[in-house]
């Protein structure tokens, strides 16, 4: 198959038609083989047009996705990534965001806390050629308070809160962008730090896998 062809298909008829701009991102998404970090029997589905799945789960275990490419580019773009700055990348999956990170930041931590997938994460982002990019293993909603704080924190999937732990650890004038929400429809919130302050506004409305991680704890209702 002509991955090259998929990927330019993918960004002029997925990114740029809905707005993404940036020219250091568009050449990133041309450029990074998004059919490396899927399932080999997934690999002709890599650019579809629509949120792909890389892990079906199991008992205990909750199926993961990559995030449809329109709405990771646009979240990427709205975060303003710049080369000097360090990004925490929730939730990496496989990599694939977090090669597209790399390209734009100076260092990317890649937060997973599946065993598996964080293990491949490792090995294709290593077979790309990404050395930026480090891969750690922890509770999602815990951050990576190692390296604490960061520019930018990018969460790969819908939540329906943004933890304070989270929140703590974006630098002064740093950015967090997630789709909070529930199905079918989120909305993409820009959080930034100002004077020690994390506020938050809505940007766009986007559809994305929900991270069972962050779903908010039940409460019993008399």
């Amino acid at each position: 198959m002509d991955f090259a062809a998929m990927r330019r298909k993918m960004v002029d008829n997925q990114a740029r038609p809905n707005g993404v701009t940036d020219l250091r991102l568009v050449a990133a998404m041309l450029d990074i083989p998004r059919e490396r970090f899927v399932p080999p029997d997934k690999a002709a589905l890599a650019y579809m047009d629509g949120d792909l799945l890389i892990d079906a789960g199991g008992p205990g275990k909750a199926a993961r996705f990559l995030l449809a490419p329109m709405v990771l580019a646009r979240l990427i773009q709205t975060a303003d990534i710049r080369e000097t700055d360090r990004v925490l990348d929730v939730a990496c999956g496989t990599g694939y965001s977090s090669a597209i990170l790399a390209r734009l930041a100076a260092s990317v931590i890649a937060l997973e806390e599946d065993r598996d997938l964080a293990a491949k994460a490792v090995r294709l982002l290593a077979r790309s050629g990404v050395g930026n990019a480090e891969v750690v293993r922890g509770a999602l909603t815990d951050g990576w308070t190692t390296s604490a704080p960061y520019d930018v924190i990018l969460i790969n999937g819908a939540v329906e809160y943004i933890p304070e732990v989270l929140l703590a650890q974006v630098r002064e004038g740093g950015r967090l962008i997630a789709v909070v929400g529930t199905a079918p429809i989120g909305k993409v919130m820009l959080y930034r730090c100002a004077v020690g302050d994390v506020s938050g506004r809505p940007i766009f409305d986007a559809a994305a896998p929900p991270l069972p991680s962050f779903v908010k704890p039940r409460t019993f209702v008399f």
